[in-house]
């Protein structure tokens, strides 16, 4: 708790004796209450005790070692691109994504004064990213911190009236900050997709299209890659994302990121990771859950 501005800890204190008392309802989310993760957390359960955690591995052991019955990740953004980090903590958690859900993101700008005053904006690196323009338009200079409504407590904590927060508009009145521009993201389409982390995977019975996540390694061989997924191609699977990372600084071994529609226990999916196992070093199903909204 003491790596959370000052005027952030009696709320994360109380929210924490909340979810502690109830650790079954628990929703762990990285950042400060306020943060997107936080509202995320409340839209998609409304019955839960949302556990603000300052990084994005303290909220994934918040659920391994059970104070949390889920986690509230966000994975990645349609201005900005995937969450760093997620693709290497995801796979180590030991955790099986269980759901997602998709929040439409609004920022606002909040600081001690006037908006004539501003010369710097505080946030995380994905907020800043998400409005880069309207920064540089009005000349304000980024500066980079590990949460949005973290930044908005630290900006309360300074007093400095030329520094500013960006974060979601609520974060101005927990802080006691002026809420000085709303909607400041370079496109209105501006939406962050989340997945629920649990420790056990859920029974999917009725629930309707799912969605499955996976890692694999693909063999140093010619045409690696175009064997690994032919079989998605051949079982008509739809793969909705696919993304790739280097892991330990080698550049020799390329791991890769994928959704897929569908489950296992679905003929045509089966044979498909069937097939791409065959043709991969490893690979590891990260988890199979409802969709949030519907792929083409």
């Amino acid at each position: 708790m003491e790596n959370f501005a000052a005027p952030a800890r009696p709320i994360v204190a109380a929210m924490s004796e909340q979810a502690s008392a109830e650790p079954k309802r628990a929703v762990a989310f990285q950042g400060a209450p306020g943060a997107n993760s936080h509202i995320a957390a409340l839209e998609a359960f409304p019955d839960g005790l949302p556990l603000p955690c300052f990084s994005f591995e303290d909220a994934i052991d918040a659920v391994r070692e059970g104070h949390a019955d889920r986690a509230m990740i966000p994975i990645e953004n349609s201005l900005h691109g995937r969450v760093a980090d997620i693709h290497f903590l995801l796979p180590e958690s030991g955790l099986a994504i269980v759901g997602e859900h998709f929040l439409p993101i609004r920022y606002g700008l909040m600081a001690m004064g006037g908006r004539e005053n501003v010369r710097q904006a505080m946030s995380h690196p994905q907020a800043l990213g998400q409005c880069r323009h309207w920064l540089k338009e009005h000349g304000i200079a980024p500066v980079s911190y590990p949460d949005t409504a973290g930044a908005a407590a630290v900006v309360a904590e300074m007093q400095d009236p030329t520094v500013a927060a960006l974060a979601p508009p609520g974060a101005a009145q927990l802080y006691g900050l002026q809420l000085l521009a709303t909607d400041l993201a370079d496109a209105d389409h501006n939406m962050t997709r989340f997945v629920v982390l649990a420790r056990e995977a859920r029974a999917l019975e009725d629930v309707g299209p799912c969605m499955t996540t996976f890692v694999f390694e693909v063999k140093n061989v010619p045409a690696a890659l175009y064997k690994a997924l032919g079989g998605f191609a051949t079982n008509g699977v739809n793969m909705t994302k696919l993304e790739s990372y280097q892991r330990g600084g080698s550049f020799a071994a390329t791991e890769f990121y994928a959704d897929v529609v569908g489950r296992p226990g679905e003929a045509h999916l089966d044979r498909a990771l069937e097939e791409l196992r065959f043709h991969s070093k490893w690979m590891r199903v990260l988890g199979s859950y409802p969709q949030a909204r519907p792929r083409p």
